[in-house]
C-alpha cells in the first residue's frame, strides 16, 4: 500500500473543516474533508479541472442579473 501525502487546499482557512488532496505516483489524485478522513475520492486531473470549471461555470450563471 502506498503512503499518500495529503495537502489542505489554501481555500479551506484555518478551520477543521479542510479539504485536503494527494496525488498518487500514477498522477491520481486523492480528496478527503479533514473531518472524514477515511472516506476518500478519486480522480484524475482531467476530470477534477472538469469538475470545477463546471461549477465555476453555474455560479457565474446564477450571479447574472
Amino acid at each position: 500500500m502506498q503512503t499518500l501525502h495529503w495537502q489542505k487546499s489554501s481555500y479551506s482557512g484555518d478551520g477543521s473543516n479542510c479539504v485536503n488532496i494527494a496525488a498518487s505516483p500514477t498522477g491520481t489524485l486523492h480528496l478527503r474533508e479533514s473531518d472524514e478522513p477515511g472516506v476518500v475520492l478519486t480522480t484524475t486531473p482531467t476530470r477534477l479541472r472538469a469538475l470545477i470549471r463546471g461549477l465555476k461555470d453555474h455560479r457565474e450563471l446564477l450571479q447574472r442579473p
